[in-house]
């Protein structure tokens, strides 16, 4: 499968993929994979951000005093990585800004990482023998007891952006359309310069698959919990009342685990996280 679609649906927004994590919706996942992060990081760990895109979660990292390296599918969007890296002062540690795919991580030896953050890949392989690439690939250059942050996409996430854009709808009566997302969870959009080849995981299935690959749960979070439909209104408390919002945004990080909360979403994005470490030492992250 050709991935240029997904590379030219991402290089269309350029610096707005940037600012994505700034956004009502954004800041919610921010917030609480921010604290997954702090919970569960090693010292010193050496990072690998794994389809990072234009470096928002690298330069994060990096000004933590991790060693990142970034790679991306996107060659537009790792310019403008550079350009932030350099504009953050963090040159130092980040060791790589490269153009690599998810499912062929030749360039580094076995072993080379103790953390991959992969918070992007796996909700656009759509074929099965990509999303196992990937996560042998991710085993493979992870340290015995390596720690991994994945995200997936909900197969409801999908179905639940189509009812929303009013050109899209018209999926929903395609039987070719629905039976591929409902039974095989793949997303496949005709509709020019929007989401497209994309792969939906049913929340019951992320950890059956990533023990498959060698992995074991630590934890496994709603990046955007119970309120994603109400982002606005989240940041709106934001202004209003800050010791409300700090007590709100609380609630949504310690509910995060809960099951009702998985497969939620965001309306355009995703919205369960996973987080896991390899060789019997997992913690998972969905997105719904």
């Amino acid at each position: 499968m050709s991935k240029q679609p997904i590379i030219d649906y991402y290089e269309q927004f350029g610096e707005k993929e940037w600012e994505r994590l700034t956004w009502p919706e954004g800041q919610i996942e921010f917030v609480i994979t921010q604290d997954a992060f702090s919970r569960h990081l090693p010292q010193d760990a050496r990072i690998l951000d794994l389809g990072g895109g234009p470096g928002r979660w690298t330069i994060w990292l990096a000004q933590r005093g991790f060693r990142v390296t970034l790679a991306d599918l996107s060659p537009y969007l790792l310019e403008i990585a550079r350009r932030k890296i350099q504009e953050y002062g963090v040159n130092q540690q980040v060791e790589e800004v490269v153009n690599v795919d998810a499912c062929d991580l030749h360039r580094w030896p076995d072993g080379a990482f103790d953390v991959v953050v992969c918070l992007g890949p796996f909700y656009h392989l759509t074929e099965p023998g990509m999303r196992t690439a990937a996560a042998q690939e991710i085993n493979r250059v992870l340290k015995p007891g390596g720690l991994v942050f994945a995200a997936f996409m909900s197969v409801y996430s999908f179905l639940r952006r189509t009812l929303a854009l009013k050109d899209e709808r018209h999926h929903l009566a395609d039987p070719l359309f629905m039976n591929q997302l409902m039974n095989e969870g793949i997303f496949q959009n005709d509709v020019a310069g929007r989401f497209n080849s994309g792969y939906g995981m049913m929340p019951d299935r992320v950890v059956p698959f990533l023990q498959e690959h060698g992995f074991e749960k630590v934890e496994l979070l709603s990046d955007s919990g119970f309120v994603a439909s109400q982002a606005q209104d989240l940041a709106e408390l934001a202004k209003e009342n800050r010791e409300a919002y700090d007590r709100f945004l609380q609630i949504l990080i310690e509910s995060a685990p809960d099951v009702s909360n998985l497969g939620s979403s965001i309306e355009f994005d995703y919205s369960f996280c996973v987080h896991l470490l390899t060789n019997k030492n997992i913690c998972a992250s969905i997105r719904a």
